[in-house]
């Protein structure tokens, strides 16, 4: 471990404090005010200048996060409200849109992308013939059952690991039956965030999965000039707003007034090992923020400029399904289906850094 610019083992830690938390850990507290509260938070501290939270309440996705005091998981006016405040049918199916906020949006677990009615002949109830599906499914509204948290220190006291691990269930009588495992780690004195994630059918009914990471970066690691890097070989499709108002998703801008969402589906180049890395670096600030994700796990992925004032944000999403969803999954044979038992795993990280301490390794 290294902190503040010192190599640290546990006994060295246990020589200047009398506790941890000192140097980082993982605290446990309860939302308490306004459409926040009651929600169940995680705060990681790795004592590097990384420190994010964990929302239990919210399928243990990602929410406020920052480095060395700058901020960027993106921060919208709707806060982390309380799933209890979540009308799935509301709006057209557009009520995701007033609980989206954070670093981490889960999509899925049945569903993702935009609205739409399938066919429900697979769960065999005569009542259900259809099911219905809001923009990107239920799970992030879910609460997640805890099953731990803490730091856990190597045997020899070199290295800490700081976790958190849950399981949010997505089911219905007559209905799905998944569950996502989750676990999330950081290491003390570290600046990458683990996620690794397993949804299983634990029903007798196979069902369809569909999966999505809405990965949003906000103020100020995105502000003017910050770029946008990814190994993109081509452009599948693009939003009709591209062409019309034509700003860049590569070098972006400032804040826009009235701005349209604009809405791409890249294909990316994996590296040697199969992975996938994507990146936004501020040089003004020197820092960087980098997503890394496996090609086969996610064999799609999507940005997302929201460059409106007021609602600032870029968002990274690698998915399972391109962005027809999940009418054209069904034609084509590309959608997942989940038979009695089965699982998928993800596995993904998140690096903050320097960007001069990063090219000098």
């Amino acid at each position: 471990m290294r902190l503040h610019g010192q190599p640290m083992s546990a006994a060295r830690i246990a020589r200047v404090a009398g506790d941890l938390s000192a140097a980082g850990g993982v605290r446990a507290v309860v939302l308490d005010d306004g459409a926040e509260r009651g929600v169940r938070a995680l705060e990681f501290r790795t004592g590097s200048g990384l420190a994010f939270d964990v929302l239990v309440d919210r399928a243990m996705d990602i929410g406020p996060a920052e480095y060395r005091g700058a901020s960027f998981g993106w921060r919208s006016a709707t806060g982390f409200r309380h799933p209890g405040l979540h009308e799935y049918a509301d709006e057209g199916g557009l009520s995701w849109l007033r609980s989206f906020s954070g670093l981490l949006v889960t999509a899925g677990l049945d569903h993702t992308l935009f609205t739409a009615e399938q066919d429900a002949a697979h769960f065999h109830y005569p009542h259900r013939r259809t099911t219905w599906n809001g923009l990107h499914g239920r799970v992030a509204n879910i609460p997640a059952r805890l099953l731990g948290y803490g730091e856990r220190l190597d045997d020899d006291g070199e290295t800490c690991v700081l976790w958190a691990e849950g399981e949010v269930r997505q089911a219905a009588v007559f209905g799905e039956h998944l569950r996502l495992r989750r676990r999330i780690e950081a290491n003390l004195g570290g600046e990458e965030i683990r996620l690794i994630d397993t949804v299983t059918n634990a029903g007798f009914d196979r069902t369809p999965h569909m999966y999505l990471y809405h990965i949003n970066i906000g103020w100020p690691f995105l502000d003017e000039g910050t770029r946008f890097e990814a190994p993109v070989d081509r452009t599948l499709w693009q939003s009709d707003s591209v062409a019309e108002q034509g700003v860049s998703n590569v070098v972006l801008p400032g804040p826009q007034q009235a701005f349209v969402e604009q809405v791409y589906e890249h294909e990316l180049r994996p590296d040697a090992e199969g992975l996938v890395k994507v990146r936004l670096t501020n040089d003004r600030l020197g820092v960087y923020f980098e997503m890394a994700y496996r090609s086969e796990e996610f064999p799609a992925f999507f940005q997302w400029l929201h460059l409106r004032e007021g609602a600032y944000a870029v968002g990274l999403e690698p998915s399972t399904n391109h962005v027809a969803g999940a009418p054209a999954a069904r034609e084509d044979g590309s959608l997942v289906w989940l038979d009695a038992g089965e699982s998928r795993s993800y596995h993904t990280t998140f690096a903050v850094g320097q960007v001069a301490a990063r090219r000098d390794t």
